[in-house]
């Protein structure tokens, strides 16, 4: 009785092992692929936010840290942008923390004079059929930020038209826009202080 215990256990852990070793396997073989398709995706973000011909810089390799209240709570990563060297523009992730449902996760591209070059919701969770509006795939609105300037803090156009401002509000919602215009124009204000900052900045993990 003992012996064939002894030798199911054997069995069993030779099984666990050889089923770990097959998954670290397949783990490290698919990788790789992993990492070029999610690079991919994020890059073809990054092309709806800030136009291809602005910079020719790797920007995925462009990351730094940065912890600006002004983004949001946390860290934040946010993309230089260069042309030969230059930096020309940035890429950022930002929150909008006064979404209708909660926190609004944006991914903002300027240049460094306060334009905004585009603007993508990356998270939310607002109500479906009202302030989901914000996404591409139930209205346009939020490719109305390309190409606007914020002319500084007070700039009373950066703002829902509700409040006096030049971007729309849907029907029946009106505070998830007045949040996600807020955050884009604070992430717009920010980039105009990058420049000096830019040498001292915290590279991203590998």
């Amino acid at each position: 009785m003992l012996k064939t215990i002894r030798k199911h256990g054997v069995t069993l852990a030779l099984f666990a092992a050889g089923a770990t070793g097959m998954t670290a396997l397949i783990n490290q073989m698919t990788k790789s692929t992993i990492d070029v398709q999610s690079a991919k995706q994020q890059m073809a973000l990054f092309d709806q936010v800030l136009p291809q011909d602005r910079y020719n810089n790797e920007l995925l390799k462009s990351c730094f840290v940065v912890s600006a209240p002004v983004l949001g709570k946390g860290n934040h990563k946010i993309y230089i942008a260069r042309k030969d060297d230059t930096p020309v523009g940035v890429v950022m992730e930002a929150t909008a923390p006064d979404g209708y449902s909660g926190a609004i996760q944006l991914l903002v591209g300027a240049d460094f004079s306060g334009t905004v070059l585009g603007s993508r919701v990356t998270e939310h969770h607002e109500t479906p059929g009202l302030g989901d509006k914000i996404e591409m795939r139930h209205s346009d609105w939020i490719t109305h930020f390309a190409g606007k300037i914020i002319h500084g803090d007070n700039d009373s156009q950066w703002a829902v038209k509700k409040d006096g401002g030049d971007f729309d509000q849907f029907t029946g919602a009106t505070i998830t826009p007045r949040a996600v215009v807020n955050a884009v124009k604070r992430a717009g204000l920010y980039a105009e202080t990058l420049p000096p900052q830019i040498n001292d900045l915290t590279p991203c993990e590998e």
